[in-house]
């Protein structure tokens, strides 16, 4: 018999995809969402009736920080995370059975700009600024929920890499003989660093922590060899069969990001980042090269590719 699953915030391509995997797996999934789901935001009874005698609680619930940082979208991005995850914390508490996991997302950007050197589950310091805010509200919101028998778990993930559309320029900069280094930012010389990784793994983490739930209440979710801006866009160009690749500098991108409505430090923070507790447990990644991982995803003929929208999605 199937566990019972219920994934919050199950309409992005990353719940989606964790959604097919584990039906497949035998396991039933609910969701809750704003609609189309199991149960909506707002109506605690029906998400207390989902959460009593669940397996597990995946919440990914939050406005995409692929957008303006205007003062309104902000605003969207802390409430859609904390005041979700505090809607699921309180039915944590009120119900007779609740999951014996909660995983929430979380994100690698908590960590400081870092070209220096990596930022591992024990020795990673936290940034500042908004993106580094609303990160640590939101694991704080998580936190305040204990309950005795919940194993919670804050799932820091670098930028999942899968069928979606968050970093989808990337892509199509590169087939307009544009993906070249991006320079800019507080790291000179496209040396920024790049964590990424690949959507199945993501899955497979999940699982894995089912079965070892000691490795600590934050967990970094990120390929163990993470690459510089030169790296990714060099493979990026080799993957897509693009020989040229036209440097862009922060002044372009800050008119690109303009234009398309979201913000260059998606692409010039530099994020260093190690799963150092995973790794440490014997977790072994199935893509744990940028290249493989680009190529599972990006080359035709590949199961996981969707020729209308191949893409990267950031957390």
């Amino acid at each position: 018999m199937g566990r019972r699953i219920v994934i919050a915030g199950a309409s992005g391509f990353l719940g989606q995809y964790l959604s097919r995997r584990f039906r497949e797996n035998g396991d039933s999934v609910a969701t809750i969402g704003r609609s189309a789901s199991d149960a909506t935001w707002g109506d605690a009874s029906a998400i207390e009736s989902l959460l009593d005698g669940a397996d597990i609680l995946i919440n990914l619930a939050g406005k995409s920080v692929n957008c303006r940082y205007t003062r309104r979208n902000k605003a969207v991005i802390f409430s859609s995370r904390l005041l979700t995850t505090a809607q699921l914390g309180d039915a944590v508490l009120a119900v007779a059975n609740p999951p014996r996991f909660w995983f929430n997302a979380s994100t690698a950007t908590i960590y400081r700009h870092a070209d220096d050197r990596a930022q591992t589950d024990e020795t990673g310091e936290l940034g500042s600024g908004f993106s580094v805010n609303v990160a640590t509200a939101w694991e704080r919101e998580f936190f305040a929920h204990h309950r005795d028998g919940v194993r919670q778990i804050a799932l820091r993930m670098a930028i999942v890499l899968g069928d979606g559309s968050a970093l989808a320029p990337l892509v199509a900069l590169t087939r307009f003989g544009l993906g070249g280094p991006q320079f800019g930012g507080a790291t000179r010389g496209a040396r920024q660093r790049f964590s990424w990784v690949h959507i199945d793994d993501v899955f497979r983490a999940i699982e894995f922590l089912v079965e070892h739930p000691g490795l600590g209440d934050t967990v970094n979710v990120a390929s163990p060899n993470p690459v510089e801006n030169r790296e990714l866009m060099a493979t990026l160009r080799r993957v897509l069969g693009r020989r040229i690749g036209i440097p862009l500098f922060a002044w372009m991108l800050e008119i690109g990001a303009f234009a398309i409505r979201t913000e260059t430090e998606l692409l010039l923070k530099s994020r260093w980042v190690v799963p150092s507790r995973l790794l440490a447990a014997g977790f072994v990644f199935e893509f744990p090269t940028l290249e493989g991982a680009l190529r599972d995803i990006l080359t035709p003929g590949s199961l996981r590719r969707d020729n209308n929208n191949p893409a990267i999605e950031s957390r």
